[in-house]
């Protein structure tokens, strides 16, 4: 059975098989989701967030106790979880392009501001 995984905000969309790591299908997508612990839920770097209507397999132990209740809400670790149908997944921004994309915003802002006067 095959698995259809949406990263955003990239909107890049893959098919894997059924039980791919999100991190896997996301460097088959060609989508960047850091990590440093090399997929076994050490590092917590590969957090992402899923909609609710997400197809994934259950979450595992190991998973489960990284997130503490985060898993609550919808965050998964792309290393550990594991597609089973439709999936979109948010990969959140790194620190630095967060705060590129920020400072650009408010750029644009004021430059609409002024516009007005």
């Amino acid at each position: 059975m095959e698995a259809e995984v949406t990263f955003l905000p990239s909107g890049r969309t893959v098919q894997v098989r059924r039980g791919t790591s999100l991190l896997d299908a996301a460097r088959r997508a060609g989508v960047h989701i850091p990590t440093r612990c090399g997929g076994k839920a050490a590092c917590f770097m590969c957090k992402v967030k899923v909609t609710g209507d997400s197809e994934l397999l259950p979450i595992g132990e190991a998973e489960r106790r990284k997130l503490a209740g985060m898993q609550d809400q919808a965050f998964r670790l792309a290393c550990q979880a594991r597609a089973a149908g439709k999936v979109e997944v948010h990969v959140p921004l790194d620190p630095l392009r967060a705060a590129v994309q920020k400072q650009l915003e408010l750029a644009r802002n004021k430059n609409k501001d002024d516009e007005l006067w």
